[in-house]
């Protein structure tokens, strides 16, 4: 467990591509996609926050095991997951913010200690996983200093996360050792496949 580091599970989202459901609620063997999450991001973190702009109650409930807190976007609109990095800054008490999606159910269990590694031997603001050549700029460590950069991106109608750190100091950290741990679930065909996958 990493005590600077608060964890934040994007589950903010309007699941468009899986019909517009919670997606982070949808079941994979037997339990809400975002409790495997949970699991698998607890034990890296010294605090953790649900970004969740419906079923707030819901999540709370899931997150009562792990003390995670429920907080929704402060910006309307569902404007995706830099919306829900600024909530995770604006709630954190710790000098270090790492973003996950509530849609990768099998994350690294060494996600935090890689990036933090990462982060530090480069000086960097923002440490971003990547596989092979593909960043997966959801999966990021962020310094709580980025916060103003943020605020102003967003307040000039910026919503990509990779724009955004573009003007930043960042370092891209190989996980291609562990590449299936980042595969996502977006469709209501990619749940089922996940139902029979051996993690």
């Amino acid at each position: 467990m990493h005590d600077a580091v608060t964890g934040v599970i994007l589950a903010g989202g309007l699941g468009r591509r899986m019909g517009g459901v919670d997606k982070g609620l949808q079941p994979l063997r037997g339990r809400p996609m975002v409790a495997h999450v949970l699991e698998r991001l607890a034990p890296q973190v010294n605090a953790l926050l649900i970004n969740a702009n419906q079923n707030p109650e819901v999540y709370a409930e899931l997150g009562v095991p792990y003390e995670a807190r429920v907080i929704p976007d402060l910006l309307g609109g569902y404007a995706g997951p830099l919306a829900g990095l600024q909530a995770g800054l604006a709630a954190a008490r710790t000098p270090l913010v790492l973003t996950v999606p509530c849609d990768s159910p099998f994350l690294p269990p060494d996600l935090v200690r890689r990036l933090l590694v990462g982060l530090n031997a480069n000086l960097a603001q923002v440490a971003v996983a990547r596989t092979g050549a593909q960043p997966h700029p959801v999966f990021a460590l962020v310094r709580a200093d980025v916060s103003d950069s943020l605020e102003a991106f967003l307040a000039g109608g910026g919503r990509k996360i990779d724009a955004w750190y573009a003007a930043l100091a960042v370092v891209e950290v190989p996980f291609d050792d562990e590449a299936e741990a980042f595969e996502n679930i977006n469709t209501r065909e990619e749940l089922r496949d996940f139902e029979h996958k051996e993690r």
